[in-house]
């Protein structure tokens, strides 16, 4: 069957839209990625979403609104992504939708999570059937709904002999380890690894007043030294040192936290050039210490995607950090195992994977990376 996996993450820049060709089951699941693209928010989209996530700035009316909005933006970028996979929605059989995380709480009492995009616009304009929320039946089993992509990590990327993991740097850092087969003692297990690109594009946002919405090839750190003053300040955050299963997000890491960092780099004199330096060694140094903290064994290889993939400067230093672990692409592990396909596409393509489980009626969770307290079918079906 053909699923499309739709994903706007944490850095809320656009919807990745993965066209996928799917049959058969794990672990023997065959599928092959049709066709990849990305649809833009537009900025006033881009601006609303941001401010739900902030409660100072947060209405109930603009969450009901932006509900219905995300659900517009999504059907038409599943539309686009079928025409340019030469496709009609008569020939998809199924849409995955994750949906827009606004506000995640997988601590509070009682656990909860909240994604908009309203499933039934959803549906409705493709005629598609919908599977999306899939986070919350996961954090009514007792996990962190997140991070959900670990179940896929595991399908796509696990070894016979190797100790690998996937380290996804978007909005938010995750890793899934990923112990080899011929090891029962080992099992996979994944968690946010803290702050991936969003103090950094916060950052280049406030930086540039709003020209960039990133750090174009880590270009504002590239000339800038690391503050040490700084970064030993932002490392005694209190999420680095809690224990997996653990999930963070804007909540911690967002809008209110960057202004933070703002005013304590003009207290200390550091220049632009040295902030963004600064913030990109502690996205390279939540990774590492991430590591060095909780994986039972250090990887010989660690696949990395998201959109950290396209700063040099952070991969860079990631790689220095993490040596003699050998950096790939998910483009370069493509083989007659492992279809190709670039990294950037990798959670939308989880997401329709994620689908089709649910579709079957197969657990698409991984307890050991969640926390939950057993497997679960993740999502609410929604009719064509």
């Amino acid at each position: 069957m053909i699923v499309v996996g739709l994903m706007s993450g944490t850095s809320a820049d656009g919807t990745d839209v993965a066209i996928v060709e799917i049959s058969g089951q794990p672990p023997k699941l065959d599928w092959r990625l049709r066709r990849h693209t990305t649809v833009p928010h537009p900025a006033p989209l881009r601006r609303a979403i941001r401010e739900s996530m902030r409660p100072e700035t947060s209405r109930v009316d603009h969450l009901c609104q932006l509900g219905a909005i995300l659900g517009e933006q999504f059907a038409a970028a599943a539309r686009q992504g079928i025409r340019e996979a030469g496709l009609t929605p008569d020939e998809v059989s199924l849409i995955g939708s994750h949906g827009q995380t606004v506000w995640h709480a997988p601590q509070g009492t009682p656990p909860a999570t909240l994604q908009l995009g309203e499933a039934a616009i959803i549906a409705e304009r493709t005629g598609v059937p919908v599977v999306s929320n899939f986070r919350a039946r996961d954090v009514a089993a007792g996990g962190q709904g997140a991070p959900l992509v670990a179940y896929v990590d595991m399908l796509f990327f696990t070894d016979q002999a190797q100790v690998r993991a996937a380290q996804n740097i978007g909005g938010i850092g995750n890793v899934t380890f990923l112990p080899p087969r011929n090891d029962p003692h080992l099992q996979p297990f994944a968690f946010d690894t803290g702050p991936g690109n969003v103090l950094l594009d916060e950052t280049a946002a406030y930086l540039t007043r709003d020209a960039w919405s990133y750090d174009r090839d880590g270009a504002l750190a590239a000339g800038g030294e690391v503050e040490d003053r700084l970064l030993a300040w932002l490392l005694e955050h209190p999420y680095l040192k809690r224990s997996p299963p653990k999930t963070t997000g804007r909540e911690e890491f967002g809008h209110s936290f960057a202004r933070e960092i703002w005013q304590r780099a003009e207290q200390y004199g550091i220049g632009a050039s040295a902030l963004m330096a600064t913030l990109t060694a502690f996205t390279v140094q939540t990774i590492a210490r991430a590591y060095d903290d909780f994986l039972p064994r250090r990887p010989a290889a660690i696949i990395v995607s998201g959109g950290g993939v396209h700063n040099p400067v952070l991969m860079r230093q990631l790689a220095n950090a993490l040596a003699p672990a050998r950096l790939l692409r998910c483009e370069e592990l493509s083989s007659i195992y492992l279809p190709a396909f670039a990294g950037d596409a990798k959670e939308a393509l989880a997401f329709a994977i994620l689908a089709y489980e649910s579709w079957h009626g197969r657990p698409g969770n991984l307890p050991s990376a969640t926390g939950a307290i057993h497997e679960v079918v993740l999502g609410q079906v929604t009719p064509a």
